[in-house]
């Protein structure tokens, strides 16, 4: 047999069982959903009027993330599914609008649920909003259903679409004369309805639900429940899944933080060949996630943020000891030249860097010289190759790649 990079990997021990790897992905939604029965049946309780031929209320959900709120509401769009077999009473449409975030976008997607012949589907593109709403409605009253739309992350679609969206979903339903419209809102955002109109406000507020987070020994259930399914008998050592459970409770109860955790100490004891997770990997894994997170937070910074980043970490490069407000900004003269890019003012890169220091990226210090006036002293807060390798990925440096810097010196 001919060898390639992974005959070497491929023989190695399993810890997970065969093709259950996902069951500890937060997208897996097992048949019970430890702790959350009590909000499921709150869900239940006000859709039964669906089944029934009747429209729902309007619910918002809010909670931090991986307080089981996604988990519950696909939850219980199975058990509708299931409750109606034929499928002719009710229509469950789930949708995160961290991916479709459009108002044209969202109404497009809720439209070509029920259309079977390509050629008669809502375009991408290239129609006003009220068009799309036109087939919208028209789509729908072919139906003599009860139609339940969840937009999940509603905050995003509001923040960045405004709430137009929301006020055609709401107003549907005195413009339909066969089909019914309820909408679901979750979202991580308590304040987020302040942000829509008064009279949109007023129609989606019907129903309000607030999902606690989960304490360690709620965490230690869910990854049981999980680890049965996932894994051998003896495939953990008995401390990990009560240290995974604590980590993430310490994050304010995230579920998914913690299956998370679980997932990647496994797969880092699968690459170590070892016989069981232990503890070690767990905290490896931990690491490995909170450098993940830095990357993440480094990858999506607006571009000014990246260039004043890119100028602190040139410094550190340079040997530059106490790297000042005023070294960054020289720094940020010279690359917005090279880049060929407007440079901001001094006073709007201090609040760049505040903004970096706020995420925890940069530590900076305010530092007073008396008569001589205040500067604020930075350090990275993260490692510097990796900071650079992510910086490196977006295709505005390119131009940097030559780039010597000059020599500062600094005035104390």
């Amino acid at each position: 047999m001919e060898t390639n990079v992974f005959t070497q990997h491929m023989d190695r021990k399993q810890i997970f069982k065969k093709n259950n790897r996902e069951i500890l992905r937060p997208s897996y939604i097992p048949g019970v959903l430890p702790h959350r029965q009590e909000e499921i049946d709150s869900l239940a309780s006000v859709l039964v009027t669906a089944l029934k031929g009747e429209r729902p209320s309007n619910i918002l959900i809010f909670g931090k993330t991986g307080t089981g709120k996604t988990a519950c509401v696909k939850f219980i769009g199975n058990e509708i599914k299931k409750a109606d077999a034929d499928g002719k009473k009710v229509t469950f449409i789930y949708m995160n609008c961290e991916v479709v975030d459009t108002a044209y976008g969202v109404m497009q997607n809720i439209g070509n649920q029920f259309v079977q012949d390509f050629d008669q589907r809502i375009p991408f593109t290239g129609l006003s909003i009220m068009q799309v709403y036109n087939l919208l409605k028209e789509k729908l009253d072919e139906l003599d259903q009860v139609v339940i739309i969840a937009l999940d992350e509603i905050d995003k679609l509001v923040y960045k679409s405004g709430d137009d969206v929301l006020y055609h979903l709401c107003k549907i339903n005195d413009d339909l004369k066969n089909a019914r419209v309820s909408t679901i809102g979750i979202s991580n955002d308590l304040l987020f309805t302040e942000m829509l109109d008064p009279r949109v406000r007023s129609r989606m507020e019907g129903e309000k639900m607030v999902f606690p987070p989960y304490n360690a020994d709620q965490l230690k259930d869910i990854l049981r429940q999980r680890s049965e399914l996932a894994f051998d008998e003896g495939a953990l050592e008995e401390a990990v899944i009560p240290l995974c459970a604590a980590l993430a409770a310490q994050e304010h109860g995230d579920a998914r933080r913690a299956l998370d955790l679980l997932r990647i100490a496994a797969e880092i004891a699968e690459r170590e060949n070892a016989d069981k997770v232990a503890e070690l990997h767990v905290l490896k894994a931990k690491n490995k996630m909170e450098l993940d997170c830095v990357s993440e937070a480094i990858r999506t910074l607006p571009k000014q943020s990246k260039m004043v980043l890119m100028c602190i970490v040139m410094n550190v490069e340079n040997g530059v000891e106490k790297i000042t407000t005023g070294d960054v900004y020289e720094t940020y003269q010279d690359i917005s030249r090279i880049l060929g890019t407007g440079p901001l003012t001094q006073r709007r890169i201090t609040d760049f860097i505040s903004e970096l220091d706020m995420l925890g990226i940069i530590h900076a210090r305010v530092r007073s010289f008396g008569r001589g006036g205040r500067t604020k002293e930075i350090d990275l807060g993260v490692p510097l190759a990796d900071t650079r390798k992510v910086l490196e990925e977006d295709e505005v440096f390119i131009g940097l790649k030559n780039y010597k810097q000059r020599n500062q010196t600094t005035l104390m």
